[in-house]
C-alpha cells in the first residue's frame, strides 16, 4: 500500500519530467535549400551521429531568405543550410545570420573561405555548381528544331513556350542567372534579352530544380537550371541534353548559415561543423541526388558532376550581386519590366 502511494505521488513529477528529459537530448531547426531527397539523407545521418533531433523545412532560397528577414525579431530556424550564396550574403549583410569560424575551415577550397571572409564569417561555402540548361532530346526530334547550344538560342521564335526558368524572387539560381546574363552582356542587353526569353517561357517555378523535372517528364522542352540538377535527371534515364552556353556562364557557391538569435545554437554550431566534413558532404552524391563539387578538400566529387575547369565560367563578381542594394535593385527591375509583360 505504501508502494501505491509512493508511486501516486511522484507520476505527476514524472510526466512533467519526460518532455524535459527529451528536449534535453536537444533539437535543430534546419531550413532546407536543396532537393528534398537530399536534405532528408542529411537529418537521417545528423540524427544518427548526434542523437539531436531534427526538424526540417525545405523552400528555395529566395522563400527562406524572405522568412529569416520576417521573422528576425523571434527566430525560428537554427540553421540555413544550402542554396545558393547571393541570398545568403544578402542576409549576412543584413545582419540576419550569426558570425561563426568553424575549426573546418582550413580543410575547404579556395572559394569556400573566400565567400567566410566575404561575410565575415556568417557564411560559408558548401559546394559549387555551373549554372546552364538542358533539353528533352525526344521532344526536340519531334518537333525538328536545331540543338540550341547557347544562350542566343533560348530567345529564338521556335522555342515560343518552350522553356521553363525560376522566378529570380523566390529562386537562388534563377536569380544567379539574371546577374550572371547582366555580367555576361551588360544591363542594358541582358535586359533587353530577358524581355525576349519571357516570350518563349510557359512558366515560371518557385523552385530553381523544377524546370530539369520537366524536362525528365518532357513537361517542358527545355529548362534553364543549374547543370548538376539536370545530371540527376540524366542519371535516372530521362532523355535529357546538359548544356553549357557557348558565351560562358555564371556559377554558385551553395552556402550555410546560422540564424541569427537560433534558439538552439550550440546543436546549430555542430551542424554547421558536421556539414563541412568529408563524410557529411558524401551523402548526397550516395543518394544519387547531388552532382555538385563539395567544398572539403578531401571530399570525393562525384564522377558524373560537371567538371568546371573544363567549362566557360564568367568570373562572378559574389560580393556585388550578393549585395542586399543590387540584389534588390535587380529583382525590382526584373519585376517592374520582365515580369509584367504580356507574352
Amino acid at each position: 500500500m505504501r508502494i501505491l502511494t509512493w508511486l501516486h505521488g511522484i507520476m505527476p513529477a514524472l510526466a512533467l519530467a519526460t518532455p524535459l528529459a527529451a528536449s534535453a537530448q536537444g533539437e535543430l531547426v534546419v531550413y532546407c535549400t536543396v532537393q528534398e531527397e537530399w536534405c532528408r539523407p542529411m537529418v537521417a545521418a545528423f540524427e544518427k551521429a548526434t542523437g539531436i533531433k531534427v526538424l526540417m523545412t525545405r523552400k528555395s532560397s529566395g522563400e527562406f531568405y524572405a522568412q529569416i528577414k520576417a521573422e528576425a525579431a523571434n527566430p525560428r530556424g537554427d540553421i540555413w543550410w544550402g542554396g545558393t550564396g547571393d541570398p545568403h550574403l544578402q542576409a549576412a549583410e543584413e545582419g540576419l545570420t550569426e558570425p561563426y569560424k568553424s575549426p573546418r575551415l582550413s580543410e575547404l577550397q579556395d572559394w569556400a573561405v573566400r565567400q567566410a571572409e566575404q561575410s565575415k564569417y556568417r557564411t560559408v561555402g558548401v559546394y559549387a555548381g555551373a549554372l546552364g540548361y538542358s533539353f528533352n532530346t525526344e521532344q526536340l526530334k519531334k518537333k525538328n528544331i536545331a540543338e540550341p547550344k547557347c544562350w542566343s538560342d533560348l530567345i529564338k521564335p521556335q522555342f515560343k513556350d518552350e522553356i521553363q526558368v525560376a522566378n529570380p524572387n523566390s529562386s537562388g539560381t534563377s536569380y544567379t542567372m539574371l546577374a550572371t546574363l547582366v555580367q555576361l552582356m551588360g544591363e542594358d542587353k541582358a535586359f533587353e534579352y530577358l524581355k525576349a526569353l519571357h516570350k518563349n517561357v510557359n512558366q515560371y517555378t518557385k523552385s530553381g530544380a523544377a524546370p530539369a523535372r520537366a524536362v525528365a517528364t518532357g513537361e517542358s522542352l527545355i529548362g534553364i537550371t543549374f547543370q548538376h540538377d539536370a545530371v540527376v535527371q540524366a542519371i535516372g534515364g530521362a532523355p535529357l541534353k546538359i548544356v553549357s552556353p557557348c558565351e560562358g556562364t555564371g556559377f554558385e557557391i551553395g552556402s550555410m548559415s546560422i540564424v541569427k538569435g537560433a534558439k538552439n545554437m550550440e546543436n546549430a554550431k555542430k551542424w554547421y561543423d558536421w556539414a563541412l566534413s568529408p563524410e557529411a558532404q558524401a551523402i548526397g552524391a550516395q543518394n544519387k541526388v547531388s552532382y555538385q563539387v563539395p567544398s572539403n578538400k578531401s571530399a570525393s566529387v562525384p564522377p558524373q558532376a560537371p567538371k568546371l575547369s573544363e567549362l566557360k565560367l564568367i568570373n562572378y563578381d559574389f560580393a556585388k550581386y550578393g549585395s542586399s542594394a543590387e540584389r534588390t535593385r535587380l529583382l525590382t527591375k526584373w519585376d517592374k519590366e520582365v515580369s509584367t509583360l504580356p507574352k
